[in-house]
């Protein structure tokens, strides 16, 4: 059993190796190793959907299916191996979308890595049927370009849904992957013939190429916009907030196969990447992340401060077309990190409850964070979870990649350390137990109270 330790103070004060630390409130009931086949270091753990009592955990290797019917004693349903990074996870119905973001030598999931540079080279959108969770079965593969970093399922009618597919960093030697690459890709998925899945289209989202960049050196540069990292939708608002590299965008979604942008801002002062967005649920604020580093650098401490490497919350003012993104202040965690300790902030979901804004964080190495955003302009942390450094002499990529609430439990995908069940117990968010969903796709965002 790992130690558990009170909030450092200073560096001093940082939990050692497989050390734990954590606010009272948070009440750690379980961990999942990665099973054999993603038990490797370079098997990243990654993004996760949930449906019904089940959870589906993303995997560098494949993707895993864990029964969660009783959070305490999560349990290991299936284990898919299909390589391919990110193996971000979606749900629609009984499909599974899975996104391949590197070159590979076909779209099997026997396949293995091939340079980008040549002509058939596969990357894009892997569908599964998951109606037997214990023998998900392959369906379907569509090639997009660039890959698929990311993907964000957006329901449609008559039995549709869209895949809104992310992908970036277009380089001249790929075929498949040309500048300036200002685009999404947008895949239309028929539910009940999913093998007749496509590219719909590709709408180019920056007319005016975006963001230029500023070339300015570590830490204080901002990546120059060739396309987006990620989109979140809020389908029922039919909005979506799109975090495209050195751009964040606010969109209009009503024509599902058109996303049509109403506004977007920039801060090149203290935002290198404009990672991840989140709204919350009267859709009147969004908060983005800055995945200052990539991810891979150790960014919470004193030499990067507290404005860099952080969320940005904005408030959206104005309606429909008139609608602007006003910046109203930062958000980072308190507690320094090593420098063994990649840290910055990533992805995270609203807790449920009615009247305030609460969201649990993933933040790396850093842990994990639930803050309070109602007001604007003066975020505050109620609760947080982490562990001392993977390594402590050497920075290995580890930590939380992501944590979401779904059905009264935070559930969080360690990159190294595999799956964490945390139950917070608070008042300021115990209402959130009393919400329950059928599914979960955390950038497909719900209206908790509609």
């Amino acid at each position: 059993m790992a130690a558990v330790l009170t909030a450092p103070a200073a560096s001093a004060d940082i939990p050692g190796k497989d050390e734990i630390a954590k606010s009272d409130n948070m009440h750690h009931l379980a961990n999942i190793p990665k099973p054999g086949p993603f038990s490797a270091v370079d098997a990243y753990g990654t993004d996760w959907a949930f449906k019904g009592k089940y959870a589906f955990a993303g995997n560098y290797n494949g993707f895993t299916v864990f029964d969660i019917s009783r959070p305490a004693k999560p349990k290991i349903v299936s284990v898919v191996q299909c390589p391919g990074a990110q193996n971000d996870v979606s749900i629609a119905g009984d499909l599974l979308f899975l996104s391949t973001d590197r070159s590979m030598s076909d779209d099997s999931c026997q396949a293995v890595p091939k340079p980008a540079t040549d002509k058939t080279a596969w990357e894009g959108i892997k569908i599964f049927d998951i109606s037997d969770v214990r023998n998900p079965r392959y369906v379907k593969a569509v090639e997009t370009k660039c890959g698929s970093h990311t993907n964000t399922l957006v329901p449609g009618k008559r039995g549709t849904a869209y895949i809104y597919v992310s992908s970036y960093s277009p380089n001249s030697t790929f075929p498949d992957c040309q500048p300036p690459h200002d685009l999404i890709s947008i895949v239309k998925v028929p539910l009940k013939k999913p093998a007749e899945a496509s590219v719909l289209s590709e709408p180019v989202l920056f007319p005016d190429g975006g963001n230029p960049g500023d070339g300015q050196p570590w830490p204080n540069g901002t990546s120059a916009t060739s396309g987006c990292h990620d989109l979140t939708a809020y389908p029922d608002k039919d909005l979506m907030a799109g975090a495209c590299m050195g751009d964040g965008v606010l969109f209009d979604i009503e024509d599902r196969e058109k996303p049509r942008v109403v506004t977007s801002v920039r801060d090149d002062e203290n935002f290198a990447f404009w990672h991840s967005a989140t709204f919350n649920n009267k859709a009147n604020k969004i908060v983005f992340t800055d995945e200052l580093g990539g991810g891979s650098a150790a960014t919470c401490n004193a030499t990067i401060g507290q404005q860099k490497g952080a969320n940005a919350i904005y408030d959206i003012v104005g309606k429909g077309d008139k609608a602007k993104l006003v910046f109203r202040s930062y958000y980072k965690i308190p507690r320094p990190n090593t420098d063994t300790e990649n840290c910055v902030a990533h992805n995270g979901s609203l807790i449920p409850v009615k009247g305030k804004d609460i969201m649990v964080q993933a933040w790396y190495q850093g842990g994990i964070s639930v803050w309070d955003f109602t007001d604007s302009r003066k975020p505050k942390e109620i609760g947080w979870f982490e562990r001392g450094p993977f390594d402590d002499k050497n920075l290995i990529l580890g930590g939380s990649w992501s944590a979401y609430y779904y059905n009264g439990y935070i559930y969080s995908s360690d990159i190294q350390k595999g799956l964490d069940v945390i139950d917070i117990r608070d008042k300021r968010t115990d209402k959130g137990k009393r919400v329950k969903l059928d599914i979960l796709n955390a950038q497909s965002q719900p209206d908790y109270f509609d």
